[in-house]
């Protein structure tokens, strides 16, 4: 049986472009093609497709707060259509927050092979995502009853636990040059950018070092750092590639570029480079593990989170085997359980756990 798709864009050219190549790519079927927000609810009722693809920019009604009511009232898996600029960046990683599955491009002549099998991959994986809605606070505008495309809600948001941290997190757990500090290396794709933040907001801001690669392009990594600098205690920055690694920061890879480490003496450095991507990424997070494996050995920390593929399974294994301490999210708490059940079919993972007790199991190998 198809997947049935629902497509949301104000642009009539784009419905159709992107209608033609979801219809193209097997085993997808376009049953509607919604203008704006109070067409989608009406094509909902009645065609209930299984996934939405929605475009941000929308008349009368923007995409996120669209997104926002829709996962209020009736939660479903929907990718997001947006510019890679640095608005549509911001942008879409609210949209994650209010907990869209995905996110791509807009179609471009030269690239619609390849952009095709990418959304028919992403549509594939949302449909068999755990979609859940998502407080945020502000993440979206708030919407009057009068221009709700949505039956108001009563019901009151749930809020996510809070990650416990262990006692005796006030003591030091890194020093630069002290020889022999364990480094935190984290992977994570469909999904990953809230894994992420549950992650670090259990952190204190004495945290180990941390090393990220979350998929996604260029444009959004610095957006997607910032964002979480703002709300965690550790400090968070896009990796420029010669930092020393550094107690109380996180390094998110850039887009575009896998990021490695290298030592000099007892000290660590980031370090990025342009080579092929791996596994159909850059970055990827196998090239992360697989340095951390061979510069790191059993002082490194490794987890997998969220994402489809396969993408980090044999790093992870390879840092298992050169003595790291290996975690895997549970698959109830994925939104997508690929990269996770790859590395523990592969035995790469010594531990799985929830999303909110990877941080205090994390850390309770540093005090």
């Amino acid at each position: 049986m198809s997947i049935r798709v629902l497509v949301v864009d104000d642009s009539s050219f784009m419905r159709k472009q992107l209608s033609k190549i979801i219809n193209a790519a097997p085993g997808l079927e376009v049953v509607g093609a919604a203008e704006d927000a109070r067409s989608a609810r009406d094509m909902l009722r009645s065609l209930k497709p299984d996934v939405i693809t929605l475009d941000v920019q929308m008349p009368d009604m923007n995409g996120l707060e669209f997104l926002e009511q829709l996962m209020q009232k009736h939660p479903m898996p929907v990718v997001m259509v947006s510019a890679f600029t640095q608005e549509g960046s911001e942008t879409t990683l609210k949209a994650l927050e209010l907990g869209a599955v995905d996110f791509i491009a807009k179609p471009r002549v030269d690239n619609l092979k390849e952009y095709g099998a990418e959304l028919a991959e992403k549509i594939r994986a949302a449909k068999s995502a755990r979609v859940r809605a998502r407080s945020t606070g502000a993440a979206a505008k708030s919407t009057s009853a009068q221009t709700s495309p949505f039956a108001p809600r009563t019901a009151a948001r749930a809020t996510p636990r809070p990650a416990i941290v262990p006692s005796g997190a006030a003591r030091p757990y890194y020093s630069v040059g002290a020889g022999g500090g364990k480094v935190i290396f984290l992977g994570a794709s469909t999904g990953g950018t809230e894994a992420i933040k549950k992650v670090l907001l259990g952190m204190p801001a004495n945290c180990p070092p941390i090393l990220i690669v979350q998929h996604m392009p260029e444009t959004f990594s610095s957006v997607f750092a910032s964002n979480l600098d703002s709300v965690c205690q550790p400090r968070v920055r896009e990796a420029q590639g010669g930092e020393l690694v550094e107690g109380g920061n996180v390094y998110i890879a850039r887009g575009n570029h896998h990021m490695q480490v290298r030592k000099d003496g007892d000290r660590l450095y980031t370090e990025l480079v342009q080579t092929p991507p791996v596994n159909g990424h850059r970055p990827s997070v196998d090239v992360l593990f697989a340095s951390a494996a061979a510069v790191m050995g059993k002082q490194a920390v490794g987890v997998i989170l969220t994402g489809m593929g396969r993408d980090g399974a044999q790093g992870l294994l390879s840092m298992r085997k050169a003595g790291a301490r290996t975690f895997g999210q549970d698959e109830a708490s994925c939104v997508v359980y690929g990269m996770p059940r790859e590395a523990f079919q592969i035995g790469a993972v010594e531990e799985v756990a929830d999303i909110y007790q990877i941080t205090p199991k994390v850390l309770s190998f540093f005090r």
